[in-house]
C-alpha cells in the first residue's frame, strides 16, 4: 500500500498546529477513508486517538484558539473541539502502557471498530498509515466488509450506518456483512430512535439513498419504525425520484424548491418529506404518532401530515378557483412534495402515463412556481384593520372570513380594488 501523505489529511489543512499534538498521535475513521478517496469535505471533521492527557490537550487546543471545547465523556477521556468550519474529537487510548505498547493498544482500538475502511489509522508526525484489517484493499474495491458480527452487535446503530455509508461512498456491502445485518436486524431496536432518524435523513436526502432505504427494510431493519410500510409503498420511492428529475428538468425552480430543507434548522428536505410520506401510514393520525416516536420535529411531521391529507384534494381534477385558492392556503411550501407524490402515485399505482399527469398537473404547478400568481400567492386588497375601519365591527371571526371571501372574489375577477372590496364586504353583511 502506498504510505504516502493524503494531502487531505496534512496539517496545513487543519484549524491548529500540529505541535500542540504529543507524538504519536492517530488520526482514525472516516476523515483517513475519505482522505484515501480523495472525498474532500467542506466541513473538516477530525478524530484524534492520543496516548494520554486527551482531554488536557484539548482543552489547551481549544484555548490557545479560543475555539469551543466540549467534555463529550470524562470517563473515557474524549473530548471535542468545534472550530468555524472543523470539529476536532480527541479520544485516549484505553489502558496505561508503556511506550513500546502504544502501537498495539491502537491496533486493539482499530480491530473495535464497525468496518474495515473506517479502521484505518495515520500517524501526521510520521506520515505513516497503519491498516491492521486491510481497509484500504476494500476502498479500492468500493466495499464495506464487517470486522465482526459481535462489533456490529455492540454498538446495533452501526446496522444501519452501514447503508447510510454504502449510500454514501457508492460502495456495496459485501455479502456476508450484509448476511450479518439481516441476523442481528432485530437488535435495531435497542438504538435510540434519534440515532436511526439521523442515519435516515442522509439516505432520503437523494437518489443515491433510495436503494439502500429499500435493502434497509428488506433487511428488516426499518419495520420497526415504520410499521405500515410495505414493498408497494417502498418502491414508490424510486418513482419518486425519477418524478423529482423530470420536474425540475422541466420547472428549474422546481428543482431548487424540492432540494431546500424543511427550515434552516430542519435539515429534511421537500423531496424527503414525500419519502417519509411513503414509509408511514397513510392515516395522517397515525403518521404523526409514527414520525413523534422517531423524534421527527413538528415542522417535519406536520409537512408529511399535510402532504397525507392534502394529497386527495391535489388528485382531483378541475377545482374551481375558489377551491384551488383554498388548497394553496393549506398546502404552503409542501406543495412541492403533494405535486411529487400525486404525480409517483398516478405513474406507480393507477397506471397514468407521465406526458398525461404532467399535462393534468401542470396548471397547478405553474401557478405555484409564479409568486406573482393571484391564486396560489394572492395580495390583500383589504387588512383586518381597514376592514374593522370600513365597516365599524370588532376584531372577531367575522372579519377574517370577510377577508377570505373578498381573496375569493378578487381572483375571480368579481373585485379589483380597495374601494370595491369595501362595497362587496357591505353586501355579504
Amino acid at each position: 500500500m502506498d504510505n504516502s501523505v493524503p494531502s487531505l489529511l496534512s496539517p496545513e489543512n487543519w484549524p491548529f498546529s500540529l505541535e500542540l499534538l504529543p507524538q504519536p498521535a492517530y488520526i482514525v475513521g472516516g476523515a483517513v477513508r475519505d482522505a484515501i478517496l480523495g472525498r474532500t469535505r467542506e466541513y473538516l471533521d477530525l478524530d484524534f486517538v492520543l496516548p494520554f492527557d486527551a482531554v488536557k490537550v484539548a482543552r489547551k487546543i481549544a484555548t490557545h484558539y479560543k475555539a469551543g471545547f466540549v467534555l463529550l465523556d470524562p470517563e473515557r477521556q474524549i473530548a471535542r473541539v468545534v472550530f468555524p468550519h472543523a470539529t476536532a474529537d480527541f479520544a485516549q487510548q484505553e489502558g496505561e502502557t508503556p511506550q513500546e505498547s502504544l502501537r498495539d493498544r491502537l491496533e486493539i482500538d482499530l480491530h473495535r471498530r464497525d468496518f474495515t475502511v473506517n479502521a484505518i489509522a495515520y500517524n501526521p508526525h510520521t506520515q505513516e498509515i497503519i491498516d491492521p484489517l486491510q481497509g484500504y484493499v476494500d476502498l479500492q474495491h468500493r466495499l464495506l466488509r464487517m470486522i465482526s458480527p459481535a462489533n456490529l452487535e455492540d454498538d446495533p446503530l452501526r446496522l444501519m450506518r452501514a447503508y447510510r455509508q454504502a449510500a454514501q461512498l457508492g460502495f456495496t456491502i459485501e455479502p456476508d456483512t450484509q448476511a450479518a445485518i439481516r441476523s442481528l436486524a432485530s437488535h435495531i431496536t435497542k438504538v435510540a430512535p434519534e440515532r436511526v432518524r439521523v442515519e435516515l435523513s442522509y439516505m432520503l436526502a437523494n437518489a443515491q439513498g433510495t436503494p439502500w432505504i429499500a435493502h434497509a427494510w428488506e433487511d428488516g431493519l426499518l419495520a420497526p419504525f415504520f410499521k405500515y410500510a410495505t414493498k408497494e409503498s417502498v418502491n414508490l420511492l424510486p418513482v419518486l425520484d425519477k418524478v423529482a428529475a423530470q420536474l425540475a428538468e422541466i420547472w428549474q425552480q422546481f428543482g431548487v424548491e424540492i432540494a431546500q430543507c424543511v427550515r434552516d434548522t430542519v435539515k429534511t428536505t421537500w423531496l424527503g418529506i414525500a419519502k417519509l410520506a411513503c414509509l408511514v401510514n397513510p392515516k395522517p393520525e397515525t403518521a404523526e404518532i409514527e414520525l413523534t416516536e422517531l423524534t421527527y420535529s413538528r415542522a417535519e411531521i406536520k409537512a408529511v401530515t399535510t402532504a397525507l391529507r392534502l394529497l386527495p384534494q391535489f388528485k382531483t381534477p378541475l377545482m374551481s378557483l375558489r377551491e384551488q385558492y383554498f388548497f394553496f392556503q393549506k398546502a404552503g411550501f409542501v406543495f412541492s412534495a403533494i405535486a411529487l407524490l400525486a404525480i409517483a402515485h398516478g405513474t406507480a399505482v393507477e397506471g397514468m402515463s407521465d406526458d398525461k399527469l404532467l399535462r393534468t398537473y401542470a396548471p397547478l404547478i405553474t401557478r405555484y412556481l409564479n409568486p406573482d400568481d393571484p391564486v396560489a400567492h394572492p395580495t390583500p386588497l383589504l387588512s383586518g384593520k381597514d376592514i374593522m375601519l370600513a365597516l365599524n365591527v370588532p376584531a372577531s371571526p367575522l372579519v377574517g372570513k370577510l377577508l377570505t371571501e373578498i381573496a375569493v372574489a378578487q381572483i375571480e375577477g368579481k373585485v379589483s380594488t380597495a374601494e370595491q372590496a369595501i362595497e362587496f364586504a357591505v353586501g355579504l353583511l
